[in-house]
């Protein structure tokens, strides 16, 4: 088989495929929760798992994965990725039980961890220049806000129309396209670096988010009483400890603990935890009110969160123009403030059918979260060093995911009777917490967040 000639061009559409398919994954389930509650006869909690078993992996695994293909080669683990994915997504289809559902899940997100940290190293192989690596960049993000804006629009009409298997066995051609153009474009992997890798401490993070979303869901069905649930609480704090002492003490930690003397990429990978924790969480908790309180089909419910998720895109534009001119501690204080307020004006959601009332709030709400993402992006990167940005992005985007997954936890925990009255008291017990932590957030950026950013 003749070789062909690595193409950067190739290369960012092939990074963008999976950086897509990653995020389609996280907001597509959403809208097929209610299927998926008739299909297995399952509670809240069961679709929690559905949903955090993905992210659990993902965040857990993201920062090894980049390490690791620093040693072994970013193509050859950004090709097992998306043979991973494109698999798991295969049984995720064929799923005739909720723990086999779940399990598939769970390996999916060890794909998407391999995939997301290896694009942007693929990248950086193939964009020499830094301005045109930068346009890469700025591409393959816009590629995975409109992936993550349509997620929840395509998953709608695929569930109504083709049933809940469907969002998964769309994934099947993705990966197929994604890994012939990653053979046909990418650069072959040279000589990677002999760093050892951090397993004590990745098996410890690892345990510690396990357990920690475990107990938070479980504790929705077996009560904080529960000895399994306290059990899960104390192995969380054991684990967290033991994660902290390895990695004040290793050589080559995963997590470097000095990168958070830095103010501004402390306060940034906080927002980061805070933004996905009322993002994931509260589009968890209204995919199970337009479906379940509203009646509103997978479809409908799809098009429902278009106001929110529609503005991922062009607000990630303005941020980056926005930026330059505000700097970094204001547009965060804004973002996160606009959400805040947002999400506040969406308690007056009720289930009369007003559904006017929601769109200005959403519309908001998104508007404030996408100003933040890219801006914490950058203000972390412009932090450190350029030889720790590589780090530093990924414990980012780590932070991230855990808030997500807590969201996600957290709210599901408080909607966990699908009875109306006590639905709607969590629904707004939810948002409310919402409201608090993206306010904390913005009071947070303005007394922690330094004007100018020093490098560590």
């Amino acid at each position: 088989m003749p070789s062909h000639p690595h193409s950067p061009r190739g290369t960012l559409l092939a990074s963008a495929t999976g950086f897509a398919v990653v995020l389609l994954d996280v907001s597509v389930v959403n809208v097929a929760l209610e299927a998926l509650r008739q299909e297995f006869s399952t509670d809240i909690a069961g679709l929690q798992w559905v949903v955090n078993a993905y992210t659990l992996a993902f965040a857990a695994l993201l920062l090894t994965s980049g390490a690791l293909g620093d040693r072994i080669g970013a193509r050859r683990m950004f090709l097992g990725g998306f043979t991973l994915f494109t698999l798991s997504s295969l049984l995720c289809s064929l799923a005739n039980s909720l723990e086999l559902l779940i399990a598939a899940r769970l390996v999916q997100g060890v794909g998407a961890a391999l995939l997301v940290p290896n694009s942007l190293s693929m990248l950086q192989k193939a964009f020499q220049h830094v301005e045109a690596r930068n346009r890469a960049v700025g591409w393959w993000g816009a590629v995975g806000a409109l992936s993550l804006a349509a997620g929840p629009v395509l998953g709608g009409i695929l569930v109504t129309h083709l049933g809940w298997r469907s969002i998964f066995l769309v994934n099947l051609p993705i990966g197929i396209i994604g890994i012939f153009l990653t053979l046909r474009h990418a650069a072959r992997d040279g000589a990677g670096h002999q760093r050892s890798l951090d397993w004590p401490g990745q098996a410890a993070a690892a345990l510690a988010l396990a357990t920690l979303t475990a107990s938070l869901i479980e504790a929705g069905t077996r009560g904080w009483g529960n000895t399994w649930v306290q059990a899960g609480l104390l192995t969380f704090v054991l684990a967290l400890g033991s994660f902290l002492w390895i990695e004040s003490h290793t050589k080559a930690p995963m997590l470097p603990l000095a990168l958070f003397r830095v103010p501004m990429f402390t306060v940034s990978s906080v927002s980061g935890v805070v933004v996905n924790f009322a993002y994931y969480g509260l589009v968890f908790v209204l995919s199970l009110f337009f479906q379940i309180q509203q009646q509103l089909s997978p479809q409908q419910a799809g098009f429902a969160f278009l106001p929110m998720t529609i503005v991922l895109i062009g607000a990630n534009i303005v941020a980056g123009r926005l930026i330059t001119r505000l700097g970094a501690r204001r547009l965060m204080v804004l973002g996160l403030s606009l959400a805040s307020v947002g999400y506040l004006l969406m308690l007056l959601a009720s289930l009369d059918g007003r559904y006017a009332l929601l769109i200005v709030p959403m519309l908001m709400a998104g508007s404030g979260i996408a100003l933040t993402i890219p801006t914490m992006t950058n203000a972390t990167l412009s932090s450190v060093d350029q030889s720790r940005a590589g780090i530093a992005s990924g414990v980012l985007n780590s932070a991230r995911q855990v808030g997500g997954m807590l969201g996600v936890a957290v709210f599901g925990y408080l909607v966990r009777d699908t009875a109306t009255q006590a639905f709607m008291r969590g629904m707004y017990a939810a948002m409310g917490l919402a409201v608090m932590a993206l306010a904390f957030g913005a009071f947070l950026c303005l007394i922690g967040m330094p004007k100018t950013p020093r490098h560590t």
